[in-house]
């Protein structure tokens, strides 16, 4: 069984096989998580973003990391929903979001992933929703991944995940 952890901090620093990003639909970089993944990659990384980009909302791409200290070796990039109020599939493209990194992820032989809260920066994603969706997705998929970190870059997000996390193992 997939084991699911919330850790809070950097996710440039963690030690994973693959590290997701919350990215913008070019793939170069952007603000946010995606700005620092970007910084500690190096400039390879929006290289390498540009030859396989763009990537739909809801959709999923690895490059390599690059710069990043191993393990990591791979960056998954994925495009979350800008929040528009709920009522234009913004739950599902979010789902599939973690769903299709989940993919990804296996079709690299990554054991081991960290995911920050996708669509909660400047996309709008109420924080507590997206928790929600983001454990509810990860603990319905069939994957290989053994082990899920959730990284919150501060404590309002922490806690998000804290709760959608003990609510998803009841």
């Amino acid at each position: 069984m997939t084991r699911i952890e919330v850790v809070p901090g950097d996710i440039t620093g963690v030690r994973v096989d693959a590290i997701v990003t919350a990215a913008n639909e070019s793939l170069m970089g952007g603000g946010g998580v995606d700005g620092a993944i970007h910084r500690a990659a190096g400039p390879r990384l929006a290289e390498a973003g540009a030859l396989i980009g763009p990537c739909a909302p809801g959709g999923a791409l690895a490059t390599p990391a690059f710069d990043l200290n191993p393990p990591v070796r791979h960056v998954i990039h994925t495009v979350g929903p800008v929040w528009e109020g709920g009522d234009r599939d913004e739950v599902a493209v979010l789902a599939s979001c973690y769903r299709r990194c989940l993919e990804v992820a296996d079709g690299l032989g990554a054991r081991t992933i960290a995911f920050p809260a996708i669509g909660t920066g400047v996309y709008g994603f109420p924080g507590d929703e997206a928790a929600r969706v983001a454990v509810a997705t990860l603990r319905g998929a069939t994957t290989s991944v053994e082990r899920i970190l959730l990284v919150a870059f501060d404590e309002e997000t922490a806690g998000h995940l804290a709760r959608a996390t003990a609510e998803n193992d009841g």
